[in-house]
């Protein structure tokens, strides 16, 4: 099994923000906002913290494990046969926030969820930039 780990694929989004990270985090953690750039929810940002993410097609069951506030969020996500961690890194820039997303752990011959999320990512965080605009 550790071989497959080797040959996983994943997706990464990277946007600069002009947004501090402390604003970052809160779109990233708070789940009203959260539900307003990605999916309903029951986020809460303490490792451990098992939450859903649910949408019209579906849900995915994700478990916090890792937080450095304002720095590092990372999750399991995983669906009916699809087990992945995302993980968030925001790096401080002098205009904002450089925005990193990681999705990591599709298995080779689960290239269809690949390509849903490597379409869906980039949408999503277009979305979350909008909340972040809206946000005082």
């Amino acid at each position: 099994m550790n071989d497959a780990t080797a040959e996983t694929l994943c997706v990464v989004v990277e946007r600069a923000l002009s947004h501090p990270p402390e604003k970052v985090w809160r779109a990233l953690t708070q789940p009203h906002l959260i539900a307003e750039w990605l999916m309903k929810n029951d986020f809460a940002p303490r490792v451990g913290h098992r939450f859903s993410l649910t949408a019209d097609w579906g849900g995915v069951d994700c478990v916090v494990e890792e937080i450095e506030p304002y720095r590092t969020l990372s999750y399991a996500w995983d669906t009916k046969d699809l087990r992945s961690t995302v993980t968030w890194t925001l790096t401080p820039t002098a205009s904002g926030t450089l925005l990193r997303m990681e999705q990591e752990g599709f298995l080779p011959e689960q290239k269809p969820y690949h390509r849903g999320a490597s379409a869906a990512w980039p949408r999503f965080i277009s979305e979350l930039q909008r909340v972040l605009e809206r946000l005082d």
